[in-house]
């Protein structure tokens, strides 16, 4: 009986992938707001009821693919900005935001779904929160562990956002950030999520195109400002 049961969870997830897989080349081709369950379906030659038994509602899928988009992308950056060897913060922190571009230059439709505009009446859930944050927090993991890092102290309602931020990276490296420290994190993060999406989205083209020492100059110049 169990070796039944194995053989069909391997089957179901041999089909979930290959769902999963027909959705991003849908992403590819018409955007997240034009996903559609009958057209995944359609793709594999299945009827849509039988995708519903694996993804009940489109948000479902549209969840799934999220997912695991900021996950691919977040194991990137935390293995690019682990700590190791005489790797310095600096070289950390440069090596984690080269990832994030590396790995968004590799998917750019997965990254336009995250970091792109909203889909219209999607809602994310605890899993988006969760999977969303493990790129921020690895980056912010770097700050927490450097000997200084120059930030000014934040005031309410500064200091309180950045206690919350603290709350969710509870266990990990990224919480022991001061809340100074968490606002500098962030400001930073921002700017390099404009900055790759500048690229990405061509704001860059006709001017930094190719990308590479505008985008290196521009991570070294955030190293400096926060004192890496």
């Amino acid at each position: 009986m169990t070796a039944v049961l194995t053989a069909r969870e391997r089957a179901r997830r041999e089909l979930t992938a290959e769902i999963l897989g027909a959705a991003r080349r849908q992403l590819a081709e018409v955007g997240a707001a034009g996903l559609s369950v009958r057209a995944v379906a359609r793709e594999l030659g299945m009827a849509s009821s039988a995708v519903y038994r694996y993804f009940a509602t489109r948000d479902e899928l549209l969840t799934a693919l999220i997912v695991e988009a900021y996950d691919s992308c977040g194991a990137a950056v935390e293995a690019a900005s682990a700590a190791g060897g005489d790797r310095t913060p600096r070289d950390r922190f440069t090596a984690g935001c080269a990832a994030l571009r590396t790995w968004a230059v590799e998917h750019p439709h997965e990254f336009a779904l995250v970091h792109g505009s909203p889909v219209p009446g999607y809602r994310g859930d605890e899993r988006t929160t969760a999977a969303g944050s493990r790129s921020p927090l690895a980056l912010l993991a770097v700050l927490a562990g450097a000997d200084a890092v120059r930030a000014r102290q934040p005031g309410p309602p500064l200091g309180e956002q950045a206690a919350r931020v603290l709350a969710a990276a509870a266990g990990g490296p990224a919480a022991q950030a001061s809340p100074a420290v968490v606002v500098a994190g962030a400001r930073a993060w921002t700017a390099l999520l404009g900055l790759v999406s500048s690229e990405l989205f061509g704001q860059l083209a006709n001017t930094f195109d190719p990308a590479d020492a505008f985008f290196a100059e521009a991570v070294a110049s955030m190293a400096d400002d926060l004192g890496l």
